[in-house]
């Protein structure tokens, strides 16, 4: 029964994402003047509807989902408030205010996390694992403060392990900070080995970080700023990985898997309370993910539209002609199709993936 409530919990606050995205849309474009012709939370058929003005509000059957039809978004229509015809600079800030509103609503359930959060653990090394072979002078110290790894800043504790294992056995450049001292550390050798702990065999890096700082209401909040940073990073990362071949394609998840993790991560929680902080987290990560991922240069998402702007824009200026519409709206008709192929796809191996 627990696990159900937290997928109504998952299935509801990704509803709230979308609504999220497209109010971004929707209060961009009356503001500089566009005109929208419905905007609906929800998919499907219409719960409720009520026209006022020129828009129609709609609250729908299906809770995921939701749009901003504009007028004039795939072609000319010869309304001269249809988003077509507008300039360019105010296309892209409509297209840019739905990721806009998801990174905001990232940050504030992040911070809003984070405040209940009075102490944190700190990359200041305390102790070595017994065997550790790199210690001393020419090496790491106890008392040294992690700064960077392979380039990556390190703003929060986790960073360190999320940097150290993506190692690929070659070596780790390391900048740490030693009495006040900034000490750069290239090709420092980190492979995992099996060291020995009291409580058993411990698989890892060797090092422990054990202090931990008590933090001020401004330290929360920018903890709560380090870890939205922190989960654009994550997704830049992950979209490196799948395009190098690091992550198979097979590993992608889509809307049902994600709802399967985010309310097993829910039920597997000691309390209520922490199932829920639990559920928040993730929709944070998935709102950042969400912000970035539209924003690609890709057709058929606000980033692949913000592309053809200022490509429209640059042939404009060297020959005073325009990509046509329907071109532009071919490109994005079939990579809808294509997306849409690959949702279908990635739900099928999810609902493979949680009967099997």
């Amino acid at each position: 029964m627990a696990r159900f409530l937290y997928v109504l919990l998952a299935i509801l606050l990704f509803g709230v994402l979308i609504a999220i995205h497209e109010f971004g849309h929707f209060f961009t474009a009356k503001l500089l003047g566009v005109k929208v012709n419905e905007f609906a939370i929800g998919m499907g058929p219409a719960l409720w509807s009520r026209q006022k003005g020129e828009t129609l509000y709609a609250l729908r059957v299906f809770p995921v989902g939701g749009y901003c039809a504009m007028e004039g978004e795939d072609e000319d229509t010869g309304d001269p408030r249809a988003f077509s015809r507008q300039a360019g600079w105010k296309k892209v800030i409509i297209l840019c205010a739905g990721s806009f509103m998801n990174l905001v609503l990232g940050l504030v359930i992040t911070v809003v996390l984070f405040l209940g959060i009075d102490q944190t653990r700190v990359p200041v090394i305390t102790r070595f694992a017994d065997g550790f072979q790199h210690q001393g002078a020419e090496g790491l110290m106890v008392g040294d403060r992690i700064l960077e790894v392979d380039g990556h800043s390190i703003w929060l504790y986790a960073d360190v392990q999320t940097y150290l294992s993506r190692n690929d056995g070659k070596g780790v450049d390391l900048t740490v900070e030693r009495d006040g001292v900034r000490i750069v550390l290239d090709d420092f050798p980190m492979e995992r080995y099996d060291y020995e702990f009291e409580n058993g065999q411990y698989h890892g890096f060797g090092l422990i970080f054990g202090q931990v700082e008590d933090l001020t209401i401004l330290e929360r909040i920018g903890q709560g700023f380090a870890q939205t940073f922190d989960f654009v990073r994550i997704v830049w990362i992950s979209l490196s990985d799948l395009v190098t071949g690091q992550v198979a394609v097979s590993e992608l998840q889509g809307i049902i898997g994600v709802v399967d993790v985010v309310s097993e991560a829910g039920a597997a929680s000691d309390t209520v309370a922490i199932g829920i902080q639990n559920v928040f987290y993730f929709m944070a990560l998935i709102a950042v993910n969400l912000a970035v991922m539209n924003m690609m240069p890709i057709p058929a998402l606000d980033g692949g539209r913000i592309f053809f702007v200022l490509l429209n824009g640059i042939i404009y200026a060297i020959g005073r002609r325009r990509i046509p519409e329907k071109y532009e709206g071919y490109v994005h008709a079939g990579a809808f199709v294509l997306l849409l192929a690959l949702m279908a796809v990635v739900a099928l191996h999810d609902v493979w993936n949680i009967f099997v």
